[in-house]
């Protein structure tokens, strides 16, 4: 629809009498905008007080020329609303960078703002979001640095300070003949009711870090360094970012939000439905609460997704459908209801210049704001207001009616007296012993538990939790590692929210403390672990190595290296406990589980990898026309990792190992890839405050054990050309190039190639493959039934069925992935078909075993049927009759490769 001036500037005469009056008193102005000249008519208005050398005079000007301007234009159906919202939030930056300046210049008067220093504005609210109202209070939090403030030699910091934040009130809020600049409510800041004007940036920073409520939380949602020294602001909000974005999902959010909201329903005047005096900001279905529900899903959900740390509404919204946590049809409904209801806001306040958010009290005013909009008549903007405000409100009391709980809580659950007969009823052995450690975690022995509030919000999750660890596989083992889970925990209230919130959670929560023992120990050293699982994606596998390694590299900005290896290891560990659970419940193939956990070791590899080089490179510099590269053997080769698996690497550098690298501390090749590759072993495998990440096996390296980390591309093939062993030559087979280049990469696969190609005595072979076998089987037997790996008939042998046939036959199958090697070969004709099931079955018993029986022991009847249904069988008969039939199948195939018996057992 094109822009009407005409219309909006005779509907401003009729129904608004601030525009009236400001159309007379601007005339070159109110000519532009008759002419349709928008963007002349802001460009003439932000130049209105150009030469104007009083600062209040010249913004109070400005003030009202841009008013005027934004309004008809608004109207008239030109300026969109974000771009209105936008001019005035800027104004609003300028008028509060210029009223810093003034004051600082009051007692500095060679103050140069061009280098602006010590005092700051941060901007919250919807001057924060860039959304200011059309005539809006300003919310800043005003913040000094003692040791940089402009001031008198004789004047203590603070109350110079004071002395400034004093003129950006007065010079931004008098009133004259010229109107107003802008309402100032400094009440956001720490302990306003006692705290000065400006707070120093320390005293800030401390209440921030340990006193600030919900509500701060979420007003800083939104804040934005905007005037001043805005260099300091900005480093002052990462300074807090930890207590914005919280990494631990934080449901008890919602209950704090649900409490505020009763307070303002409760507290705000007019009426409690639409009609006279209904409050459009505050009223139940208003822009309150479409801001709140955008900000409740971000307290919860920001610390773990930073796409959703955005500051203005409707792009929350946008950013919370795209991240799959709201509808896109509840989406789009939300963010036009708040498009019209801030548009009818702004009416409001264009009439009297008046910062309200209520309708009149009489119809005849009502009918003056719909027409000032356009509608015919006040029933048009009732009848409008009122469907949208229904919608809103139902929306919004289903976010925090399902998310917290009814009724009054008990504080000790359950009832005390009856603890032990409620503990045997649900079957734990010993229920007077199990009784009496309740009640001392709720006596102070557990640290979690020793607040009011902790004990409040376990009462209300109690008697689901204890029905689900008692109806979990192995209830005393899963117990145990409950009380296990709680002992290490600071604080447990962010975990009781999420377990009230989602209460499926709970009884997975059992599940994986009856049946995983890797699972219940991760768990026991990071109850936030749980969190991804409330996500829709909780049981979707990883994509490829690129997205993955798009994902981990989602730093936070200004993050160091230790923080980069924190973050890493914290989303490799939800990554892989994820497919912990997916094992658990059954929900992908434990084949599709072993690829997508290697898939998310390369990616971490090649991150901390690149992470580590950046950083060595800052002291060492480079090294001309050389790179690291990094070959993986064994299952990582492959691309098949269980959740035990460790990685076996080798670390390679590429160029002449005679050159000297180029920074301040230079280091010659050889020397400077050792170093390196120590540097990277460690990000990989050395334990930060986020726990451990994998084990490094570099021993297959050519220089064995004892020998330095890293080796020369030309040494390595001269090595496996001239000097390798044959087993040397059997691990090549599952070489995969992980790191470095493309055409680094290509090099060096070339290599393995032409090693693994080249001729060889097929007798020698076959001598040298069997004695290692023999000796392999004296040394290391298998350590359980379920040692599907090391078992004779398992995967080690198969390994070696296929690793022989590969290097005779100098070509086909050289797939570093087992199980694409045995289906070329099979395929080829060189290995029986019945090889591909054998490999599969072994191989998804070996995944699923190792996290549901780690020690390789048939494990209880419970943990037995999840192992049997991970691996896609209907009862442990159909398993062992499986692995049985595999075995011999590896059997036969020994004795066609070999020309000999392979015994297993029955």
């Amino acid at each position: 629809m094109s822009a009407d001036w005409t219309s909006a500037i005779a509907r401003a005469r009729a129904h608004a009498p601030f525009l009236a009056t400001a159309l007379d008193r601007l005339p070159a102005l109110t000519e532009l905008l008759a002419a349709g000249d928008g963007d002349a008519a802001l460009a003439l208005a932000r130049a209105a007080g150009d030469g104007v050398t009083d600062t209040a005079s010249a913004l109070r000007r400005e003030r009202q020329a841009l008013s005027l301007a934004l309004a008809i234009g608004d109207l008239a159906g030109a300026f969109p609303l974000l771009d209105v919202t936008g001019a005035l939030s800027a104004f609003a930056d300028r008028a509060l960078d210029a009223a810093i300046v003034a004051g600082i210049r009051r007692r500095v008067p060679d103050y140069d703002p061009s280098d602006p220093k010590g005092f700051f504005a941060l901007a919250l609210g919807k001057h924060g979001a860039g959304e200011l109202n059309y005539s809006s209070d300003i919310d800043p939090i005003l913040l000094f640095d003692p040791l940089v403030l402009p001031r008198r030699e004789r004047d203590e910091p603070g109350e110079a300070a004071q002395r400034v934040a004093r003129a950006v009130v007065e010079i931004l809020s008098r009133v004259d003949h010229e109107g107003y600049v802008f309402r100032v409510d400094l009440r956001l800041r720490p302990a306003s009711e006692v705290s000065p004007l400006a707070i120093p940036v320390e005293g800030a920073l401390s209440h921030y870090e340990s006193s600030a409520l919900t509500w701060e939380r979420a007003a800083f949602i939104r804040a934005r360094s905007c005037a001043g020294d805005v260099a300091a602001g900005e480093a002052f909000l990462a300074a807090i970012r930890p207590f914005v974005w919280r990494r631990s999902l934080d449901f008890g959010a919602i209950a704090e939000i649900g409490r505020l909201t009763a307070q303002i329903r409760a507290s705000t005047r007019g009426s409690p439905e639409v009609g006279p005096g209904f409050d459009l900001k505050k009223g139940r279905g208003g822009i309150r609460e479409i801001e709140f529900y955008a900000q409740t899903h971000q307290l919860i959900h920001g610390g773990r997704h930073p796409a959703l740390r955005l500051r203005g509404t409707r792009e929350t919204l946008d950013a919370l459908a795209q991240g799959g946590l709201i509808d896109t049809e509840e989406a789009l409904s939300l963010g036009q209801s708040y498009d019209r209801l801030r548009t009818i806001e702004h009416r409001l306040q264009m009439m009297q210049d008046q910062q309200t958010h209520s309708l009149p009290k009489t119809p005849e005013g009502i009918d003056a704001v719909a027409r000032l909009d356009g509608l015919p008549d006040g029933q048009a903007l009732l009848d409008e207001l009122t469907a949208i405000t229904q919608a809103v409100g139902d929306r919004y009391d289903s976010l925090i009616m399902a998310n917290t709980p009814t009724g009054a809580v008990p504080v000790s659950v359950p009832d005390q007296s009856t603890l032990p007969e409620d503990l045997e009823a649900l079957g734990f052995a010993d229920p007077a012993g199990l009784a009496a450690r309740i009640e001392g975690w709720l006596g102070g022995k557990v640290r979690a538990l020793r607040s009011e509030a902790a004990r409040t919000a376990f009462a209300a999750i109690g008697p689901d939790l204890l029905t689900a660890l008692a109806a979990a596989p192995d209830r005393e083992r899963a117990m145990a590692r409950w009380e296990q889970l709680l002992g290490n925990l600071p604080s447990a209230i962010n975990l009781f929210n999420l377990l009230q919130a989602r209460p499926a959670l709970i009884e997975m929560l059992a599940r994986i403390l009856g049946l995983a023992p890797p699972l219940a120990d991760a768990l026991a050293r990071r109850a936030d672990l749980l969190d991804p699982l409330i996500d829709a994606s909780a049981f979707d596998l990883p994509g490829p190595v690129t997205e993955i390694v798009a994902e981990l590299t989602r730093f936070e900005a200004g993050d160091d290296y230790e923080r980069k290896l924190d973050a890493v290891r914290r989303k490799v560990g939800e990554m892989r406990f994820k497919l912990g659970v997916q094992l658990i419940e059954g929900a992908n193939d434990p084949l599709a589980v072993g690829h997508a956990i290697a898939r998310i070791a390369e990616a971490a590899l090649v991150v901390l990898t690149d992470a580590t080089v950046e950083e060595f490179r800052g002291a060492h510099g480079a090294v001309a026309e050389s790179e690291m590269l990094v070959l993986g053997l064994g299952r990582m080769g492959g691309g098949v990792l269980t959740h035990a698996s460790d990685l076996d690497l080798v670390y390679l550098f590429s160029g002449d190992f005679r050159r000297e690298s180029d920074g301040r501390r230079p280091l010659g090749a050889t020397h400077y890839y050792n170093r390196l590759s120590q540097r990277a072993i460690s990000a990989l495998s050395v334990a930060t405050a986020q726990g451990a990440l994998f084990e490094v096996d570099t021993r297959l390296r050519p220089s064995g054990e004892q020998g330095p980390p890293a080796a020369s591309l030309e040494s390595f093939e001269t090595y496996q050309r001239e000097q390798a062993w044959t087993w040397e030559h059997m691990a090549l087979c599952r070489a995969r190039p992980l790191y470095g280049s493309a055409a680094g990469r290509e090099a060096l696969a070339q290599v393995v190639r032409s090693v693994l190609t080249a001729p060889r005595d097929a007798a020698k072979l076959r001598a040298d493959v069997l004695e290692m076998r023999e000796k392999m089987a004296r040394h290391k037997p298998p350590g359980g039934p379920l040692d599907v790996k090391l078992m004779r008939g398992g995967l080690v042998d198969l390994e070696f069925i296929v690793h022989f046939v590969q290097l005779r036959e100098r070509g086909p199958g050289l797939d570093p992935d087992l199980g694409e090697a045995v289906r070329a070969l099979a395929a080829a004709g060189l290995l029986p078909e019945a090889l591909v099931g054998a490999h599969d079955a072994l191989t998804r018993l070996l995944v699923a075993g190792r996290l549901l029986a780690p020690d390789a022991q048939m494990p209880g009847p419970a943990a037995c049927l999840a192992l049997v249904r991970a691996c896609g069988y209907g009862d442990r008969d159909a398993l062992e009759t499986d692995i049985a039939q595999a075995r011999r199948h590896v059997a036969a195939a020994w004795a066609q490769a070999f020309g000999e018996a392979l015994e297993i057992d029955a």
